[in-house]
């Protein structure tokens, strides 16, 4: 019996949905041939066939939620062997729990105001977390509002995102800069994120710490390029695909790019590599709409800047008033490391950069 273990998919990626088999007990498969689709917070994933073989048994049902190195599929025949699960991480030294409430149904304060929120008795709850204490997703799977019987658990992109803003607001002092970029100068309103991604570009040479990375002990990564995250929205959640060496593209390479990433992304065909290194993100959402916002920096990022909705202001020029494109700009950023000054001179070099004729 040959067993296959659900193999490293990616950096940081512990765990995966399974989607689709792509075969059954007792099949013959080719090795190679594609075995499982899996989904992870990153993209869905097909994952070949290791060997060559008859199928045994699948170790997990589709919409089971797999972690690495966990058993599969088990293959006929052959001696007793696996894929070896991926080295397991060093121990950390023991913290000291944080207080939990003694009282029946063990939480933290957080999750006993939530659960008061909606209603639910959390000593009647059964906690899956340390010591049995009341975690809040235990809250939320007991949460069903009245008259209405549909529930979906978070998973793969939606289970990211939500834990991606609540590492953000445990780790990150935000504070946020808008200001308005005049247009005016420009011959039309097309090709705005490609002019906001030399502009970014131009405006992190002038501050090169908003594109800086904490690395979680107490020093800060100088990178020397511009790996530019571009906020993507899609059906299934918010994926991040990575431009990188943002400054370097040129112009006619820029425009194709991007739209391949940002058409992967909503087809969730990125790959892994696609996915990791951003040192800086943009969020483009006034193409569906906002004015201002105060978009989430995610470690170990530093800052993300927010883009809303292009919008016509009347404005008086050398004794002539006609209607000037005015662009709304939020650059929020971590005020641990990087200052109000640096944080406004960067968006000064935007806006100047932004304000050339196009």
């Amino acid at each position: 019996m040959k067993a296959f273990r659900l193999p490293d998919l990616g950096e940081g990626l512990h765990e995966a949905q399974i989607m689709e088999w792509h075969a059954r007990p007792g099949d013959e498969i080719k090795a190679d041939a594609p075995l499982l689709s899996v989904e992870t917070d990153k993209a869905v994933t097909e994952v070949p066939s290791p060997w060559s073989g008859r199928i045994s048994r699948l170790c997990a049902r589709v919409g089971d939620i797999v972690k690495v190195g966990s058993v599969v599929v088990e293959y006929e025949g052959g001696e007793q062997e696996s894929v070896p699960s991926p080295p397991k991480a060093p121990e950390l030294e023991p913290v000291a729990p944080l207080a939990l409430s003694t009282s029946a149904g063990r939480a933290m304060p957080a999750v006993r105001l939530l659960a008061r929120e909606l209603g639910i008795d959390i000593a009647a709850l059964r906690g899956t977390g340390p010591q049995g204490a009341v975690l809040a997703e235990d809250v939320a799977k007991a949460f069903r509002p009245t008259g209405q019987e549909d529930y979906a658990s978070l998973t793969g992109l939606r289970r990211s995102m939500a834990q991606n803003m609540a590492r953000s607001g445990r780790e990150v002092v935000p504070a946020t800069v808008h200001e308005e970029a005049d247009l005016g100068r420009w011959p039309d309103r097309s090709g705005i994120t490609l002019r906001l991604v030399r502009a970014i570009a131009t405006a992190v040479a002038a501050e090169p710490i908003l594109n800086a990375s904490y690395d979680g002990g107490g020093g800060l990564m100088m990178n020397r390029a511009l790996h530019l995250g571009i906020a993507v929205d899609s059906r299934d959640g918010l994926l991040v695909p990575v431009l990188r060496n943002a400054a370097d593209w040129p112009q006619d390479r820029l425009g194709p790019e991007l739209e391949r990433l940002i058409e992967a992304a909503r087809a969730r065909r990125l790959s892994a590599d696609d996915l990791k290194g951003a040192t800086f993100t943009l969020s483009n959402y006034g193409m569906i709409a906002g004015l201002h916002a105060t978009p989430v920096v995610i470690p170990p990022q530093l800052a993300i800047l927010g883009a809303g909705r292009l919008f016509d202001r009347f404005l008086m020029v050398r004794g002539q008033g006609r209607p000037h494109p005015i662009l709304p700009l939020s650059l929020t950023y971590d005020h641990r490391f990087i200052t109000g000054g640096e944080a406004a001179r960067f968006v000064r070099a935007l806006i100047e950069d932004l304000e050339r004729p196009q």
